[in-house]
């Protein structure tokens, strides 16, 4: 390696070592400046600060939330309490889908959003892009189904008794048109009186912006008692 740098700065510089230098011309006559000097003279300046773009904003601020509320277990009804209080700030909604995303992530792979939810219904929407789509270029058979079941599930887990949790025992679906655009997803649950075990049958119903029903599934929600602590 010592000959070939010798023979570089020999080929450059006329004989003289020129590695780890640079060479200036100007005035009619060639200076050189060691890098070493060349960095010192050069101005310093503070790193440059790095802002994460909106949405790792809110999925970090959906990742900390979740590590502290979405316990399915612990007292209280989370999803209720958390959509009484993020529906109304401006973002809240957005913010509630991303953290049931963080909760479920096979749910959140399909980003949809809850956009109204009370005791007894939800509505949720899910956007019409190529990671949703199949080989026709319609929404993939089984991304309706993840928006029928997030659907079906928000409403039923809003409507519960506070000492009570769910499973999806069962899930049957019908596919009535090929689905293309928004897809609209709507429930109308019942609403369980207490926690004691009993299976709900819980419709939902799937549209395109123009109205259409695309598909409708049934859920087999099992509601039972949280565990004792």
């Amino acid at each position: 390696m010592a000959d070939i740098a010798g023979l570089l700065g020999a080929s450059i510089g006329g004989g003289e070592d020129m590695v780890g230098k640079r060479r200036y011309k100007g005035c009619g006559r060639h200076a050189t400046q060691s890098r070493a000097d060349k960095d010192k003279s050069l101005p310093t300046y503070p790193p440059r600060a790095s802002y994460p773009p909106d949405k790792s904003i809110k999925m970090s601020i959906a990742a900390r939330l979740q590590s502290v509320v979405l316990d399915v277990n612990r007292p209280g009804n989370f999803i209720r309490d958390m959509w009484n209080r993020l529906q109304a700030v401006p973002g809240g909604r957005r913010l509630f889908s991303v953290m049931v995303g963080q909760a479920a992530p096979y749910t959140g792979s399909i980003a949809a959003q809850v956009e109204e939810l009370r005791n007894g219904y939800c509505r949720a929407s899910m956007t019409d892009r190529r990671k949703v789509r199949n080989h026709l270029n319609s929404v993939h058979a089984i991304a309706l189904v993840n928006l029928a079941e997030l659907t079906g599930n928000a409403a039923m887990a809003y409507s519960m008794p506070d000492d009570a949790r769910f499973i999806v025992a069962g899930l049957s679906i019908e596919y009535v048109k090929k689905a293309r655009g928004t897809i609209i997803c709507e429930c109308h649950c019942p609403v369980p009186r207490s926690s004691e075990k009993k299976t709900y049958e819980v419709p939902v119903v799937l549209r395109d912006k123009y109205g259409d029903e695309v598909a409708r599934a049934t859920l087999q929600t099992l509601i039972g008692p949280k565990p004792q602590r």
